[in-house]
């Protein structure tokens, strides 16, 4: 959030996912910051921080990074003051979000595309060319729900081919594999089985953050969601959405070199565990840190935490986001179904970019 009071001052505003609202208040005179002023509902010890970090922002050139801006913070403050509820790296994205360089949600038109029944491989490419439209801004920032039309097993751009997917498993079942363009894990989805959605948004939502903080922020509404269903969840670093009787959910991410960025996150409804574990390689190591034996006590349905249908949850899902953003409903348009289907002809279908790691 930025605007200006008036002439020549400047408001931004963040909150911290989980903490508390920080606010500045400046000008920029000659290129750099000036009468800077930072409060909001934090809690910060001994009173005089505060001045201490006024007096670390001033002067400081308007197009300071934000791990700049947050290490000037930092440097200044004694290390014996607390801040809680905030933190620097809040303070230098309120800051960024005054000068207009960084955005915040209420900035943004939202857009909301429901469940729409297509292959997985066109999943997978509506991925990069709705993130590459966002970048460039030919389209809203968007959250879309995914629909399945056959089991599939989707792998993380990094992750080899033979180490995560048994290919007799995947044969028996009738599972097709594809490769998506971001980090992490393998996902097992069959129909009405998993609730996945993507989130396109420019960079600037998320200016600054570390890719721990961007994955909590992202989804903030969707801890709001589970808690209307009656779940507790929270984010366990890095990438897992977790609630007391075990993991429910992963989210992956991909920024692209244009400014748009993927966010993405399949929760479990009602997995097939037994199936599951005939079609992904799941080995000790991935387990070692996971305080279970067995995979299979790892994916916990939303099914038996919520007794919901799939259906009511994601209604749930998309009426909090439209709450809370103001987004309005959506769809595909004709030309960005054609050029999904020419990624599918010349990537996402290839085995070239299947086995890109074998």
């Amino acid at each position: 959030m930025a605007h200006a009071s008036d002439t020549s001052r400047l408001h931004g505003e963040f909150k911290t996912p989980g903490g508390k609202l920080t606010a500045v208040d400046l000008e920029v005179r000659n290129g750099h910051l000036a009468d800077v002023s930072v409060n909001g509902d934090f809690f910060l010890e001994p009173d005089e921080a505060l001045l201490d970090i006024n007096a670390a922002l001033e002067g400081l050139p308007a197009d300071t990074t934000p791990g700049e801006l947050a290490a000037a913070v930092t440097a200044r403050l004694d290390p014996s003051a607390v801040l809680f509820g905030f933190s620097p790296e809040a303070i230098a994205t309120a800051v960024r979000r005054a000068l207009g360089r960084a955005t915040g949600f209420a900035d943004h038109q939202w857009e909301i595309i429901p469940p729409t029944p297509l292959s997985t491989a066109m999943h997978v490419a509506l991925d990069e060319v709705l993130t590459h439209d966002v970048g460039t801004g030919a389209r809203n920032p968007t959250l879309r729900f995914w629909e399945w039309q056959s089991p599939s097993v989707v792998i993380g751009s990094f992750q080899s081919m033979r180490n995560e997917v048994d290919p007799e498993g995947a044969d028996r079942h009738g599972v097709t594999v594809v490769r998506r363009i971001s980090g992490g894990g393998a996902m097992f989805m069959e129909h009405g089985n998993a609730i996945t959605y993507s989130i396109y948004v420019p960079q600037s939502l998320v200016d600054g953050m570390s890719f721990a903080e961007s994955y909590p922020f992202l989804d903030a509404w969707v801890m709001d969601a589970l808690q209307k269903l009656g779940i507790e969840a929270w984010y366990q670093p890095l990438n897992d959405i977790a609630t007391d009787l075990g993991k429910i959910g992963g989210a992956a991410q991909k920024r692209l070199a244009n400014g748009g960025m993927l966010h993405h996150v399949t929760m479990s409804y009602d997995i097939d565990a037994d199936k599951m574990l005939e079609v992904l390689r799941i080995g000790k190591e991935k387990m070692s840190d996971k305080g279970t034996r067995s995979a299979k006590k790892r994916v916990d349905p939303l099914r038996r935490q919520t007794g919901r249908t799939r259906e009511e949850i994601i209604d749930v899902m998309m009426s909090t986001f439209r709450q809370r953003y103001g987004a309005v409903d959506a769809t595909l348009s004709d030309d960005e179904l054609r050029r999904a289907g020419e990624l599918v002809d010349s990537k996402f279908g290839t085995d070239g970019w299947l086995y890109r790691v074998p």
